[in-house]
């Protein structure tokens, strides 16, 4: 009877690589989650306040 052994280095190579593509697949996710908030704002970012406003502008509701 003959026992069959895997080798031992093979095996954290495939550890190693796992536990990289999840860390990758988290920081994909973390950058999906503010490409998807960003892309949510206002456009013109009047909603937040982020953008000055423009003396004698038409107040009406669009975006450029």
């Amino acid at each position: 009877m003959t026992v069959q052994m895997k080798p031992r280095g093979k095996e954290k190579n495939v550890e190693a690589s796992m536990s990289e593509l999840k860390s990758e697949v988290e920081d994909l996710r973390q950058l999906v989650h503010t490409l998807l908030t960003i892309i949510m704002e206002e456009a013109d970012g009047i909603q937040s306040g982020a953008a000055p406003t423009i003396p004698n502008q038409p107040k009406r509701r669009f975006s450029m």
